[in-house]
């Protein structure tokens, strides 16, 4: 089937597709306003609870919700949207996010920050599922890692600033002034995204059918799985981190930032050596993501108290998980890149579905067992994904090829 170029967003310059770096770079800035959004609440726990006079397990469900409404929202995005214009989908969850930041940042009550928090997941959901197909209609294929890698630089940066900056902006302005920095980031976004993405028509109808025949893969389950079982131990942890640095090594708010940036510039390497390592071996560099995050947050667990253990494993935490993203999405991408959106729906919904359940027996951990137990629950279940994938990807990998 021929098609024509610019049917997928390309321009064409003497017979020759020219990619649409710019739109690339637009897509992005969007990840990373919408990540900067989703990893607020982790910086911000402490005053949101008293502000809002909830518990801090309570305030936690914030990330709950928008990996729940997220989880749903990228295949019903997928589907509910198929025969539109990719530019004018992106358009409209561009400008939840900034709906969502804004609502957030006047919630006078939990259930107002929950609503908010939904909205977002929607945005999130649709925008995550939709990011490779996207990619692979803005440059030829040939050229699709480096334009995945300018995307999940956004990644990477929100990463790096949102949880210090968002604990600085909390510190000095209020935790509502830095929804409205993310309400901000996200005006930015969609106005790049005007003035730089070309028209993507319809390219044919994903559906539920398509999507139940990529999970019969038995590689994608395999993918799939791990992933429920890291992410859920992960968020499980970081959904409460600055609540066990303030009260475990006792750090104040300046302590906590540091913390948190070193957190992100480890995720930032960790995000670079994923793309080094997945060249190779995706299945490699997951099981080395997901030991990392078992062996740091176990650390925390025995010996978070002190504050040299507490800076050193939250930072290498950072970097364990900062290159887990970038493995799985290569190890899935390898084994379904000829159904690109139905793929990118199924591991948004399970990136959200261990999301919500990792933050919502987080918050029963904590208010059950206390600050510690949530570490040590991480561990154990991230090690349980590091032994999955390091005992049957390679076999599984092998079979499907």
């Amino acid at each position: 089937m021929n098609i024509n170029p610019e049917a997928n967003g390309f321009q064409t310059r003497n017979n020759e597709t020219v990619p649409a770096w710019a739109g690339v770079v637009s897509l992005s800035l969007g990840v990373f306003g919408l990540v900067t959004a989703e990893f607020l609440p982790a910086s911000l726990l402490t005053p949101i609870s008293q502000d809002l006079h909830v518990s801090i397990g309570a305030a936690g469900q914030s990330v709950t919700m928008t990996a729940v409404v997220g989880a749903i929202a990228g295949p019903a995005v997928v589907i509910g949207t198929s025969r539109l214009d990719r530019r004018l989908t992106l358009f409209g969850l561009t400008s939840l996010l900034i709906i969502s930041s804004l609502i957030a940042a006047f919630a006078g009550g939990l259930v107002t920050l929950l609503v908010a928090r939904a909205l977002l997941g929607v945005a999130l959901g649709g925008f995550w599922a939709l990011s490779l197909a996207l990619a692979m209609r803005l440059v030829p294929e040939q050229l699709m890692p480096r334009a995945m890698a300018i995307i999940m630089t956004g990644v990477s940066v929100a990463t790096v600033c949102a949880a210090p900056v968002g604990a600085w902006v909390g510190e000095a302005y209020g935790w509502r002034f830095a929804f409205l920095i993310a309400a901000a980031v996200g005006g930015l976004a969609l106005l790049a995204q005007v003035l730089t993405l070309p028209a993507m028509p319809s390219s044919g109808a994903a559906g539920l059918n398509t999507m139940a025949a990529v999970l019969r893969r038995p590689v994608i389950r395999l993918g799939l799985l791990t992933v429920l079982l890291v992410v859920a131990g992960h968020f499980a942890g970081f959904t409460f981190i600055r609540p066990f640095l303030e009260t475990a090594p006792n750090f104040g708010v300046e302590g906590v930032s540091a913390v948190l940036l070193a957190f992100g510039i480890g995720g930032f390497l960790g995000n670079l050596f994923g793309g080094f390592v997945s060249e190779r071996s995706a299945a490699v560099s997951i099981v080395i993501a997901a030991v990392g995050i078992a062996v740091t947050t176990l650390a925390l667990a025995l010996a978070g108290s002190f504050a040299n253990v507490a800076f050193v494993a939250t930072t290498l935490w950072g970097f364990a998980f900062g290159a887990l993203p970038v493995s799985v999405q290569s190890f899935v991408t390898q084994a379904a890149s000829d159904e690109a959106e139905s793929a990118g729906a199924l591991m948004l919904t399970t990136f959200q579905v261990a999301i919500s359940s990792g933050a919502a027996i987080g918050g029963l951990i904590v208010d059950a067992q206390g600050l510690a137990g949530v570490f040590a629950f991480a561990a154990v279940v991230s090690l349980c994904g590091a032994l999955l994938i390091g005992l049957l990807g390679r076999t599984t990998v092998q079979t499907a090829a």
